[in-house]
């Protein structure tokens, strides 16, 4: 019924599961959080349970024995570029938070280059429940957890929820943010993704087990994205959001979606619901994203496969950590396709692990999952238009020895802003080639050590190849048809020996000069005993601080199958950590970074990085970090800003033309319970209070920065 682990001690929890009604009743059932004493640092066991669904602690997926190739290797449109239609006004104003100044924090080094000059804050230790941003700056949420999205009669009250309410309410621990902004400035659309949810500290112990039932319906509610209209009074000024705007949308765990591409009709998606295999309910584990060039929003379903319970014999369920277990949320016992073991449902899991694309322009319209992007843990999807006027769209698996992957549309993209257009543009990714890359090192063997140092040419580099997987619908894989290979795309990338990867997280375009940067997070299981070593992509084994790929398209053409790399950042704590790597940067300058994962650009080119896991390895709160990408600053990696304790910084947006600043904070108290909360983000009022909108409690909020 709830959970106060304490992290890495391994302490017994009280939890409810499927099978455990009685505990209800009074009658509990004790649990171990498989990864308490696993973790490190902050990093917590609940997270890593909710959800990952324990991922580090059960086997990896990943059992194939591609070899790593060492051969030595031969010697448009932003991101955000948009549509926006015209922002109604509408409905009444709710304000958000009250708005904090900047938190002290010691400055670290001189203030940094561009258009939003700051001087970098100082890491901020694990336990600081604040916000914290440069001097001169400011803050405040847009929106959170709960907010009235349609109606102010929507209160939100955490000991009063229920599935309607939290249909009609801003979502759970957003992660993907976009901020599109109309002509003038004024008027914008706020599009998150909502990933998952901790109903330990969202709700009240429940009592019986119809109140059980009801939270379990709520957090399916709390699940999936949100499309919410704001206003404010002149740029370079903080947003509101409107209520009852009529832009606003909530897509959730039950929405229904269509399938586009080469599965949509096939028999694997069947299911009692939907015998077509065309349709689908709801979206789960939304993390990172991207904006289409024509304006819709894309979202990759990431993890899952702890959703759902299988019989856990198949190939195909091994290979996407599917099981035959109890979920951690029961969800089971409310809905029965979230137990594929149900006669009809054996298909369900195959629904969902897809990118989904949502048009904010027309809140009536289906969104999509489009199957012929490949089914696999999606950190998310980003869309740039190739010379040769397609669409295509870079993505990254996140699990360890993962692959990175990229489809490429087989019709073209059409420019301007006629409705005709738009409507052309939103089925480019219904069709077209899919790519698993295969990365190619330039050093001899014996030089990549696994110790992070540097082989003899001074640079971790080569060249890569991306091999077809399908082409233009039709499969190059021997055994797998066009539908069995987006839907099982692990097995169909094993077969044809991709590279593995330390878990591909966010995989952006610079929108100026066209290279590809690939976040890999972490992967601590890189070199143990019967796993991948270190390779020259991957270079060091236990790697628990992440890296950064930077690769150039072969003619600086997205679509073209040869590319070069080498990596950016190989990532840490110089002060503690000797095989840390900043493009050539002395280390000592540079602000520790661990578990790099979202990516975003500003408009002067500078990449900036949001962390998660940072806690874990290097003691403090995860941020937002600015890296410049070229000049003799190149490398220079500076902290922005710092999130609450037990936060994760999600989604950045960067308008440094006029000193703005966005992020999404996810998972704020993370640790905490019902009641003894750990965060107080972001409305800081006494505990278990609820007064005005405000609770004291943690609730997941998306945040801007400005500097006054």
């Amino acid at each position: 019924m709830s959970a106060r682990p304490h992290p890495g001690t391994g302490t017994v929890v009280t939890m409810t599961t499927t099978d455990d009604r009685d505990a209800v009743r009074g009658v509990s059932r004790r649990l171990l959080l498989p990864m308490a004493g696993h973790t490190a640092g902050k990093r917590s066991p609940v997270t890593c349970h909710l959800k990952c669904a324990d991922a580090c602690f059960h086997p990896v997926p990943n059992t194939s024995d591609n070899e790593y190739f060492r051969d030595i290797a031969s010697a448009s449109l932003t991101r955000r570029s948009v549509l926006w239609g015209a922002v109604a006004a509408g409905g009444a104003i709710v304000v958000g938070a009250a708005i904090g100044d900047a938190q002290p924090a010691a400055a670290l080094g001189r203030p940094g280059k561009g258009r939003l000059p700051f001087t970098p804050i100082a890491p901020v230790g694990a336990s600081v429940d604040a916000v914290v941003v440069p001097d001169g700056y400011r803050w405040a949420p847009i929106i959170r957890w709960g907010d009235p999205l349609f109606s102010k009669r929507d209160v939100f009250d955490p000991t009063r929820q229920t599935a309607a309410l939290q249909e009609r309410q801003f979502g759970y621990n957003n992660d993907y943010l976009d901020i599109i902004e109309g002509p003038a400035g004024l008027g914008a659309l706020l599009v998150a993704n909502q990933e998952y949810t901790n109903e330990s500290i969202m709700f009240p112990p429940a009592t019986t087990p119809e109140e059980l039932d009801e939270q379990r319906r709520v957090a399916i509610a709390a699940h999936g994205m949100a499309v919410v209209q704001l206003y404010r009074t002149r740029r370079g000024k903080p947003w509101t959001y409107a209520v009852g705007a009529p832009l606003n949308r909530r897509i959730t765990g039950n929405t229904p979606f269509t399938f586009s591409g080469p599965a949509a009709g096939s028999a694997l998606l069947t299911t009692v619901e939907d015998p077509t295999g065309t349709t689908v309910r709801g979206t789960l584990g939304n993390c990172a994203g991207g904006t289409t060039p024509w304006g819709t929003v894309l979202s990759g379903e990431e993890n899952f496969n702890g959703y759902f319970r299988t019989a856990g014999t198949s190939a195909a369920d091994l290979r996407y950590g599917l099981a035959d277990r109890a979920t951690s949320r029961g969800w089971e016992s409310v809905d029965p396709r979230f137990d594929a073991r149900n006669p009809g449902y054996e298909n369900e899991p195959n629904r969902f692990g897809w990118i989904v694309e949502v048009d904010p322009l027309d809140p009536h319209s289906p969104p999509v999952k489009h199957t012929a992007l490949g089914r696999f843990k999606h950190e998310g999807a980003n869309v740039v238009i190739g010379r040769t006027g397609r669409a295509v769209a870079y993505m990254g698996d996140d699990e360890r020895f993962d692959y990175l992957y990229k489809f490429v549309s087989t019709d073209t993209y059409r420019p301007g802003k006629s409705l005709r257009a738009r409507r052309h543009n939103k089925t480019l990714l219904a069709a077209g080639s899919l790519y698993v890359a295969r990365f190619t090192g330039d050093s001899p063997v014996e030089e990549i050590t696994g110790t992070g140092a540097l082989p003899s040419d001074g640079a971790f580099d080569g060249t890569g190849q991306w091999v077809p997987l399908m082409i233009d619908g039709v499969s190059q894989v021997p055994g797998f048809s066009a539908d069995q290979l987006v839907v099982n795309v692990r097995l169909a990338a094993d077969a044809v020996g991709a590279t593995k990867m330390d878990r591909c997280e966010d995989v952006e375009p610079h929108p100026r000069s066209g290279r590809v940067y690939v976040v890999c997070t972490n992967n601590t299981d890189r070199g143990k005993v019967g796993k991948e070593g270190a390779t020259e992509p991957n270079p060091r084994s236990g790697n628990r601080d992440g890296h950064v790929i930077e690769i150039t398209e072969a003619g600086d053409d997205a679509a073209a199958t040869t590319f070069g790399w080498s990596i950016l950042l190989v990532c840490g704590d110089p002060a503690t950590n000797t095989s840390t790597y900043f493009a050539g940067f002395p280390p000592e300058k540079v602000s520790p970074i661990s578990c790099p994962d979202n990516v975003t650009f500003d408009s002067v080119g500078n990449m900036w990085l949001a962390t998660d896991g940072a806690p874990g390895v290097i003691g403090y709160c995860d941020g937002l970090f600015k890296v410049p990408l070229e000049g003799p600053e190149r490398g220079r990696v500076q902290q922005f800003l710092s999130v609450p304790a037990q936060a994760e910084t999600c989604g950045p947006v960067v308008r440094d033309e006029e000193s703005m600043v966005y992020v999404a904070v996810q998972h704020p108290g993370e640790d905490g319970t019902w009641a003894q909360q750990h965060s107080y983000f972001p409305d800081y009022v006494a505990p278990g209070t609820l007064s005005g909108g405000r609770w004291g409690g943690p609730r997941p909020s998306v945040v801007q920065v400005w500097k006054p």
